[in-house]
């Protein structure tokens, strides 16, 4: 149990610590195309096999310089107990980029009474470096702020995390960009330092003994910290076996829970939460995964009306591991 204590210290530690950091990887909803580890450090070599997971996700393709992020993540187990991964990002946003890498380590706790039995405590932290860039070069407008060229700086950040599984039940609770910020390629005191930012997910998977069909109900919330800004989103995933291999697919909605103010054709419209209407499908073949995502904005004020989109691209390797005898594909 020594490994499990050194892990508790190092979080204790990290989460006293401030460094010069930055948000990192937006939360969109592929973590819903079997890509948890995006989002929690703690499923860093949790499943029963090792995954290599490329996606690329285009907004509105009707728009200029319109945000685009691609994401390369790599994790698996080593041992019993140890997982180890890797993330590789790019983040493009107009004349604003990001660009990072970040390592992983988590340690898995296992309950199990019988190697059939999904009990499972996982701690992970991933910690990494962030290259931020602002291309000026094309800005006509003379300011004596604005150096022209393409300014960066390169920040630090970390998260830390934990998951559960018990046979068919999980949740995941994770803290992302806990350092604090120093955000020297901004002018503005509007922009805060703290860019900390909570997830808590949970759900459970729901089969009828050995039928070819399962469903996953799930939550995910989120919360910033600085502003107390809030969303939630509200998952139904379905499963469906194959001889070929599994068939998936589902809706997210999700939500926020403050609302905007503005004025629109001299009418003032109040309390204009952010909303999302997410659908989703997938296929597993032998050790490849392909998948679609499709994302759109259902406010009455939208920049577009051509959605987003996403494609993810999988691959698993590795010896895989006894499965456990329960509905829990995230593990399986």
């Amino acid at each position: 149990m020594k490994p499990f204590f050194a892990i508790i210290f190092t979080l204790v530690l990290i989460f006293s610590t401030k460094l010069i950091a930055q948000e990192v990887i937006p939360t969109y909803s592929d973590y819903l195309t079997d890509n948890l580890y995006l989002l929690h450090p703690s499923m860093a070599g949790a499943s029963n096999f090792n995954k290599i997971r490329l996606t690329a996700r285009q907004q509105w393709f009707d728009v200029d310089d319109a945000p685009t992020l691609q994401t390369l993540s790599v994790h698996a187990r080593t041992g019993e107990r140890i997982g180890l991964g890797a993330i590789v990002f790019n983040d493009q946003n107009g004349n604003y980029s990001k660009r990072g890498a970040y390592a992983t380590f988590a340690y898995h706790l296992l309950f199990s009474r019988s190697e059939l039995d999904l009990n499972q405590l996982s701690f992970g932290i991933s910690g990494g470096v962030v290259q931020h860039s602002l291309d000026q070069s094309g800005f006509t407008t003379f300011d004596p702020i604005i150096g022209g060229g393409n300014s960066s700086d390169i920040y630090g950040n970390v998260d830390v995390g934990m998951s559960y599984y018990y046979l068919d039940f999980f949740a995941h609770l994770t803290a992302k960009n806990i350092l604090s910020v120093k955000r020297e390629l901004f002018y503005s005191d509007a922009v805060p330092s703290n860019q900390r930012k909570y997830l808590f997910s949970a759900g459970y998977v729901f089969g009828m003994g050995n039928s070819e069909w399962s469903y996953e109900p799930s939550v995910l919330f989120q919360l910033r910290d600085q502003a107390s800004e809030k969303n939630i989103d509200a998952n139904l995933k379905v499963y469906k076996s194959l001889e070929l291999g599994g068939l998936w697919g589902g809706l997210s909605y999700r939500r926020s829970f403050e609302g905007a103010e503005y004025t629109t054709d001299g009418v003032e419209v109040k309390n204009q939460q952010l909303q999302y209407l997410t659908g989703f499908v997938g296929f597993d073949y032998k050790q490849f995964l392909v998948a679609y995502t499709y994302s759109h904005q259902i406010n009455s004020l939208v920049l577009s009306n051509a959605g987003f989109h996403q494609i993810t691209l999988g691959y698993n390797f590795g010896e895989n591991r006894a499965r456990y005898d329960c509905k829990c594909p995230a593990i399986n």
